[in-house]
């Protein structure tokens, strides 16, 4: 690749303090997870931070969070000079997104024994759903739910302990998650399908300006474009999640 280093009059605009402040959310752990040997965040998410960084001439810090709506809330106050989240009109505020540079499928999991065959029976009253609060699909289900009742607890790992429990009849998540759910341990299944696409883009604090905003979606346009992002999945052996098309 011949990627060129952005204009260094902009590198101010992302990282005023010197460094470059990554919000990864490691709630996704498609994109982003603990390295095993050294405790220190990894995958696509920081991959693409610290190509970034490279970018703008500056060294970058990594701020973990374990959710994705405090990752959200780092970047919205301005705790952190970028991030990564799924794409949802509920983030809008303070935040100026880029297109998706991944595309990941929202899906739901049922007990083995569960009547419920495919998605469109879920919303149903008398169904409880549980999910991660804030995450994509969570702000997603709010919109869309009607009949069902949305169980919001903290984190992924939770809402899916809630469904073993019998606290709930459906958790909702990210497809590979629950995939991995149901083969840890029998007694669960994946509804075939999907019931939303969790469009996965970087984001900047609208206050750093237009200039900012138009060189971080280039970036992103790139990144897909060069197959950074291709490699990366394929590195970090992520299945199931896309390159996003370009924007």
């Amino acid at each position: 690749m011949t990627q060129q280093p952005a204009s260094p009059d902009l590198a101010p605009a992302f990282a005023p303090g010197g460094a470059l402040r990554a919000s990864i959310n490691l709630g996704n752990p498609i994109l982003a997870h603990r390295d095993p040997a050294s405790g220190e965040p990894a995958g696509v998410s920081v991959d693409l931070a610290r190509e970034f960084g490279r970018r703008l001439g500056v060294p970058v810090e990594l701020v973990a969070f374990e959710r994705a709506a405090l990752s959200v809330d780092a970047v919205r106050a301005e705790r952190a000079d970028i991030g990564f989240f799924a794409v949802d009109p509920a983030r809008g505020e303070g935040l100026r997104f880029t297109a998706p540079y991944v595309l990941i499928e929202g899906a739901y999991l049922v007990p083995q024994a569960s009547p419920v065959s495919e998605n469109g029976q879920v919303d149903r009253a008398g169904t409880r759903i549980s999910v991660g609060a804030g995450s994509a699909y969570d702000l997603f289900l709010s919109r869309e739910i009607r009949e069902a009742e949305i169980v919001r607890l903290e984190g992924a790992p939770r809402a899916l302990a809630a469904l073993r429990a019998g606290e709930v009849e459906v958790a909702a998540g990210i497809r590979q998650l629950l995939e991995a759910e149901a083969a840890r341990a029998e007694g669960v299944r994946v509804l075939p399908g999907r019931f939303m696409v969790i469009r996965q883009a970087m984001g900047v604090p609208a206050g750093r300006g237009a200039a900012a905003q138009e060189l971080l979606a280039s970036f992103v346009e790139e990144m897909k474009a060069v197959g950074f992002v291709a490699d990366a999945l394929k590195r970090h052996g992520v299945e199931g999640a896309i390159v996003a098309p370009a924007g």
